[in-house]
């Protein structure tokens, strides 16, 4: 059976905020990006103790580290991003979930607007990948990368050549149609067929032809026959709801309680229209 999940960041800073909406549309876990406008991985440990217990007592669960990992370009730091990269683990572990969401390096500081090359630098990206998804094998951790705009692994193409060079069970794909859309690329059947093998996770938000966010199904992603395929092919993992109503920023979107009901009820619309049963 899936599970539905949140960035409940979206609805608001507030803890208590997030728990309510949650709990008002159903959804029973969350994909922790940030509470209190600070990002989990700079949470102290007391307050990542302290939302635990919040959350368990509302009787959700954690889905996901929504963890920005990743999104550095990739000639900064490597040393640094790994102790940054080490914290999502704990994180992840004092948190009781087993899925850190991460992204593929941005293109190196010393390039021009409009001069990227991603293959002059994909070695590199791999190397990092490999070396945070041996972290993560023996943490026994699974990273699931979206493909999110700008990033290395943006295009079809390159995801899939990142999870075809790294082969490893603790380096899986987040399916966000929505992104592809905003590369240009074809969410549905191209990319859900070219990274199928790899699928761990699926993000939830819709993008029009002119670029304006939507709830699932009024944008151009084509959900109703993603979902219809997810479940044809046994997909029984998170599904997450991630919808940037309000503004979409580089390192979290927004929607506010009453845009994120809107979304949050247009995705449940659909999966009881196919009589596809969630928790």
């Amino acid at each position: 059976m899936i599970r539905l999940s949140a960035f409940a960041d979206e609805i608001s800073p507030d803890l208590n905020e997030q728990i309510a909406v949650l709990q008002s549309e159903n959804i029973h876990y969350i994909d922790l990006r940030s509470v209190w406008k600070v990002n989990v991985l700079d949470l102290s440990s007391q307050q990542i103790q302290e939302i635990k217990q919040t959350l368990a007592a509302a009787g959700i669960g954690v889905a996901a580290i929504g963890s920005p990992i990743g999104k550095v370009p990739i000639d900064s730091s490597f040393e640094e991003h790994l102790e940054r990269f080490d914290r999502s683990i704990a994180v992840a572990k004092a948190l009781d979930t087993r899925y850190i969401r991460i992204f593929s390096f941005y293109a190196p500081v010393k390039e021009e607007a409009g001069s990227t090359n991603p293959a002059a630098y994909r070695d590199e990206v791999i190397s990092h990948l490999q070396e945070m998804t041996r972290r993560a094998r023996a943490a026994d951790v699974l990273l699931i990368h979206e493909n999110e705009k700008a990033i290395y692994g943006d295009s079809i193409a390159r995801n899939v050549d990142l999870l075809q060079s790294i082969n490893d069970s603790h380096f899986r794909s987040v399916l966000d149609p929505a992104n592809y859309l905003q590369c240009d690329q074809v969410p549905y059947p191209d990319a859900y067929e070219a990274t199928k093998p790899w699928l761990e996770y699926v993000h939830v938000k819709d993008v029009r032809p002119d670029g304006s966010m939507a709830v699932a199904g009024e944008g151009a992603s084509d959900w109703a026959a993603i979902l219809q395929r997810l479940r044809q092919d046994g997909y029984d993992g998170f599904i997450a709801l991630e919808p940037h109503l309000a503004a979409a920023g580089q390192y979290q979107g927004f929607s506010g309680p009453d845009l994120f009901r809107r979304a949050s009820q247009a995705l449940q619309t659909l999966l009881r229209n196919m009589d596809w049963s969630y928790e």
